[in-house]
């Protein structure tokens, strides 16, 4: 039997855990699932997290993904959280309202983590870029198997003036109706700006839309490889689960 662990996803409408076999990446209980509260602020995420930790009678570690940059355990930015997370240590005040050992990192950060270790970027030398489409776009950057931590990359500028995200998410899939075709079309812009600035060995599409990839693959004219994520939807807790384990 491997080494367990609790990993902790905070997403911008639900709040996800299990308990993760962090040897093998495999989930050695049923997720989960507690609504965001609203407001989302520290101390009630705090209290959620602690309800799921109680929910599987955990005492051990505890490893969060969460929405934001995280700089030694203190969130630096809140998109769809509350405002009033920003500046906070969540690593003190989420160890402090659980009772446990709780470690904090960037949601996007823990879910590449799960991918160079366990999925598809598993056993690869160079550089590997993860992009997670959902509400907006997350990124994870990975050199050799090892963290770059707190990449911004769903932020950057397109030759069009537009945010990344504010133009290739999946929230503005949905909100102006593209068809896929459409929207392949400018995802793959998005994805040939990023591989000209970081010339990766390999890119990764994580997030809800990877799960689509074969309505929009055919859009995709890069020559670098781009793989779906394998582990799709529990990326974020085995990933969060398994930084506990590599900081040891």
């Amino acid at each position: 039997m491997g080494y367990e662990i609790l990993g902790i996803d905070v997403g911008g409408s639900g709040i996800k855990g299990a308990i993760v076999d962090v040897e093998s990446g495999v989930l050695v209980t049923e997720r989960h699932r507690i609504e965001t509260p609203q407001p989302a602020t520290p101390q009630s995420i705090a209290e959620t997290i602690k309800k799921i930790a109680d929910h599987f009678n955990y005492q051990g570690k505890i490893g969060c993904g969460f929405p934001s940059v995280i700089k030694n355990g203190v969130i630096k930015t809140a998109s769809n959280i509350d405002q009033s997370n920003v500046g906070v240590n969540a690593n003190e005040l989420f160890s402090k309202i659980t009772g446990r050992e709780v470690t904090v990192v960037n949601d996007a950060d823990a879910a590449g983590f799960a991918e160079v270790t366990f999925g598809a970027g598993k056993n690869l030398k160079g550089l590997v870029l993860i992009i997670t489409i959902g509400t907006g776009i997350g990124s994870a950057l990975f050199i050799d198997g090892k963290l770059v931590p707190n990449t911004e990359f769903g932020h950057i500028y397109m030759h069009n003036g537009k945010v990344a995200e504010k133009y290739t998410s999946d929230a503005v899939r949905k909100k102006e109706d593209l068809k896929w075709k459409e929207w392949g079309k400018r995802f793959n812009k998005y994805l040939k700006y990023m591989d000209f600035l970081l010339n990766p060995q390999l890119i990764i599409l994580g997030g809800g839309a990877s799960k689509k990839m074969e309505k929009f693959q055919d859009q995709l004219t890069l020559e670098t490889p781009v793989k779906p994520a394998n582990l799709l939807n529990e990326a974020g807790i085995i990933g969060a689960a398994a930084i506990v384990q590599q900081n040891k």
